[in-house]
């Protein structure tokens, strides 16, 4: 680009004013060895970047950033990598969703601080993509998303494996004696191959593949194996893209519309995917403006069948889900059923990504008239339990459960729960309903993945590998069973029915109604609500406190109510 262009990148009033500072910037930038043709009237990129050695799932982003920059300059851009906070979802305590939110900001601020024309976000692990897409749609620059790609399928003697489906799944066999010792730590050296996000339709997956349908990432995003060359392919060609899309101003705001989040939502449902994905495309609109209502979800949910035939829901991984034609190809099954004229920052409609994908397995992805499930992945659920909503994956559920009433058995807390579900003493039978407090939002704080409560080892050994269970936390877009998640408003609230569920109380879930209703009188919900005191915490840390004061419940995406503009 020469002096001469017309349009004036933002990058230019940190760069061309008569200021002191102007000059020594570009000063910093010869510091650094580049020389003024590298930079001097050229977009400035910044290349965002979630990597760290804390968090494995994005562990190829340093080479892929790599890549990015050859393609910004190759398209005429200057290319600047910058680092934000990373969130590993296996080591953060108590929950990476505690700190989703601070991620965001750090990725707003990182932009809107800094002299940057349009960011290139590299992410990977479960909150990372949602903290990238909630900042960059805050600070509203020309923005475009790559994913570090899911892992290789995992493998153990003949059967592949699937992270943390399977996981979860031989945890219980060796509970209950089924594996032994030997078995178990083989599979822990199987499971995970390569680097890479998990390769089932988790919440890493499910937001990548949703990044194509909302149009902020290129087509393959959500597929590509991590260690694929294709991958890098695919940085490379997005870094050259950012520098069209900067050129053009075409900034997130324009490209995540209403129609947009629509054509998500359906999108899914088709894929089965992670409950976690309504938390956090909820927050995503948000910050745009845009209200997403748990109804709108469970609206598209009864018109979208499930079509991929992938774990927790179905069979395959998301290796074969690549080669069988990835999220455009579902695209392709389902493009009747979207908003077809909207377009994403590949500059393409979806009916024109729909009409050049091909379905290479019918068996990984079906057709809308052979689907895996009739309706979508999952289903919103109210009641005098849940009066302002409850989630449940109903395609990974045990059907005999979907109308079920039982006995409530209640852990107030996440500890209560560990010390006294494998109790001896603990009464409990299959047809009871475990029942988990005080993990939600503010409750836990962060909501973290508690939903998935364990089958106690008595019932296991029986031969149960399945029961209700009930919280106000989250489950691992991974686990799969009868679970209720996301109960708003949460138990730490002083209005929740769930903070006096009691045990022994009867509690009614009717998937097919669409409801979860406490079998207890009104007037004595009432009289325990008036008589219950909120559980108090001290002595909490600063961004703990921040945390707790501001965050939103579940319906409104758990952003914190600061950041999240008024809705349209």
């Amino acid at each position: 680009m020469d002096s001469k262009r017309q349009n004036i990148n933002r990058s230019d009033k940190w760069l061309n004013t008569p200021e002191l500072y102007s000059w020594l910037r570009k000063a910093a930038f010869n510091s650094q060895g580049f020389n003024p043709r590298s930079y001097e009237n050229k977009p400035i990129i910044g290349i965002c970047n979630s990597w760290s050695e804390l968090t494995h799932c994005n562990q190829n982003l340093r080479q892929l950033a790599e890549s990015v920059k050859r393609g910004i300059w190759q398209a005429g851009g200057f290319p600047l990598e910058f680092p934000v906070i990373s969130l590993g979802e296996y080591h953060m305590k108590p929950t990476s969703m505690l700190y989703r939110n601070l991620m965001s900001i750090d990725v707003e601020e990182s932009i809107r601080a800094n002299p940057i024309d349009g960011v290139v976000l590299l992410s990977g692990c479960d909150k990372t993509t949602p903290a990238m897409l909630m900042g960059a749609a805050s600070a509203n620059i020309p923005s475009i998303l790559v994913t570090s790609g899911p892992q290789l399928n995992g493998r153990w003697k003949t059967e592949p494996l699937g992270a943390c489906t399977d996981c979860r799944r031989y945890e219980a066999e060796f509970k209950a004696g089924q594996i032994n010792q030997e078995d178990w730590k083989e599979i822990q050296n199987s499971i995970l191959r390569s680097p890479g996000h998990c390769m089932v339709m988790g919440t890493a997956s499910t937001m990548a593949c949703l990044s194509e349908i909302l149009g902020i990432s290129l087509p393959g995003n959500g597929t590509i194996p991590a260690v694929d060359s294709r991958r890098h392919q695919l940085a490379e060609q997005s870094g050259f893209q950012i520098v069209k899309l900067v050129s053009e101003n075409m900034t997130p705001s324009k490209i995540m519309t209403d129609k947009a989040f629509e054509n998500s939502i359906i999108g899914l449902h088709a894929l089965g995917g992670s409950t976690n994905a309504i938390i956090h495309l909820t927050a995503i609109a948000g910050r745009l403006s845009i209200n997403l209502p748990l109804n709108l979800f469970d609206d598209f949910s009864k018109t979208t069948p499930v079509i991929t035939n992938l774990k927790p829901s179905g069979q395959f991984l998301m290796e074969d889900f690549h080669y069988a034609g990835g999220m455009q190809a579902v695209i392709k099954e389902i493009n009747h059923l979207l908003n077809s004229e909207e377009k994403g920052v590949s500059g393409l409609k979806i009916s024109e990504l729909a009409s050049l994908a091909r379905n290479d397995d019918g068996n990984v992805i079906k057709s809308v008239n052979n689907p895996i499930y009739p309706e979508g992945g999952l289903a919103v659920l109210k009641g005098s339990l849940a009066p302002e909503g409850a989630v449940i994956k109903h395609s990974a559920a045990s059907s005999n459960l979907l109308n079920h009433t039982g006995r409530a058995i209640v852990f107030n807390d996440y500890d209560n729960l560990t010390n006294e579900i494998n109790s001896d003493n603990l009464n409990i039978k299959p047809e009871d309903i475990l029942i988990l407090k005080n993990s939600g939002p503010k409750g836990a704080p962060g909501m973290p993945e508690w939903g998935f409560l364990p089958i106690p080892n008595k019932l296991l050994k029986k031969g149960i590998r399945d029961m209700v269970r009930i919280s106000d936390a989250r489950m691992s877009g991974t686990a799969f069973g009868t679970v209720v998640v996301h109960i708003s408003p949460e138990s730490a609230l002083e209005n929740s029915p769930m903070s006096v569920v009691k045990s022994g109380d009867v509690i009614k879930l009717d998937v097919n109604n669409r409801s979860l209703e406490l079998l207890v009188e009104p007037s004595e919900i009432r009289k325990r609500l008036k008589n219950h005191a909120t559980k108090k915490t001290t002595n909490e840390s600063g961004y703990t406190q921040l945390y707790k004061k501001h965050v939103l419940q579940a319906p409104q995406g758990c952003d914190f109510d600061f950041l999240r503009p008024e809705i349209k």
